[in-house]
C-alpha cells in the first residue's frame, strides 16, 4: 500500500512550517522538516550543522550528473564518487524516501517533490506570497533584523531557487513541478491548511 504524501516548496516567509504542521495535526499525518537533517546525519556520519549549511546551496566543483540523479530513486550505490556536499543530499534523499514507506505524511522542503516524484499517492505544493508580507513574517514572527531582513529573504530565496535547479534540473518556481500553488498572502495561515485540508481529502480520496 502507498502511502500519502504531501511536499510543500516554498519562498522564504510565507509560514509554509506553521502550515505544514497544522496540516499534519488536522490529517492525522507525520511531519517532517528539520527533523529529516538530523536523521540524514545519522544515516551519512555528517554533522547536522554541515547538512542544514548544505542544504540550500550548490556544490560548483561537482557536476550533479544523471546517473548521480538516477540514485535518487533507484538507490544505486554512487556515493563514492561524490563530494561530501552531494553526499549530504543524497542521504536527505534515502531519508525521505524511508520517510514515504512508513507512513502518511507531510514534508517540507529538502527537494521532496523531486525525491518523490514517482510516488503513486503524491500531493506537491508551492507557496509564495507578496513580498512586504513575507518581510513582515520573518520580522514579527521569525525574529529577524528589519535592517537585514529584505537582504535575508532574498539570500535565502536565491538559495533555495540555484539549490532546487542545481538537484533537479528544474526551475524551482515552475508551476509544472506542483498540483497546487497557493499565495499565502491571499489565505492566511489557517486559510492555507483548510484549502489544502479540502484537495488533500479530495485528491487521496
Amino acid at each position: 500500500m502507498a502511502y500519502s504524501i504531501i511536499t510543500i516548496s516554498r519562498e522564504f516567509g510565507t509560514g509554509a512550517r506553521q502550515i505544514g504542521k497544522n496540516l499534519a495535526d488536522i490529517l492525522g499525518f507525520h511531519y517532517y522538516d528539520r527533523a529529516i537533517i538530523q536523521m540524514a546525519a545519522e544515516k551519512s556520519g555528517l554533522s547536522p550543522e554541515f547538512i542544514e549549511r548544505n542544504e540550500e546551496k550548490t556544490n560548483n566543483s561537482f557536476l550533479f550528473n544523471l546517473s548521480t540523479s538516477a540514485y535518487i530513486t533507484s538507490g544505486i550505490n554512487l556515493q563514492y564518487t561524490m563530494p561530501v556536499n552531494d553526499k549530504a543530499f543524497i542521504a536527505q534523499s534515502e531519508v525521505i524516501r524511508e520517510i514515504a514507506k512508513t507512513g502518511n505524511s507531510v514534508i517540507v522542503g529538502r527537494c521532496a517533490d523531486y525525491v518523490l516524484h514517482e510516488h503513486p499517492k503524491l500531493l506537491r505544493v508551492f507557496l509564495y506570497g507578496d513580498k512586504d508580507d513575507r518581510l513582515k513574517r520573518i520580522v514579527n514572527e521569525y525574529g529577524y533584523d528589519p535592517a537585514k531582513a529584505d537582504a535575508n529573504l532574498n539570500k535565502i530565496d536565491k538559495g533555495r531557487a540555484n539549490y532546487h535547479k542545481f538537484y533537479t534540473g528544474t526551475p524551482w518556481k515552475d508551476i509544472s513541478n506542483y498540483d497546487i500553488c497557493l499565495s499565502t498572502s491571499k489565505t492566511g495561515i489557517e486559510g492555507a491548511v483548510k484549502a489544502l485540508k479540502l484537495l488533500a481529502d479530495t485528491y487521496f480520496n
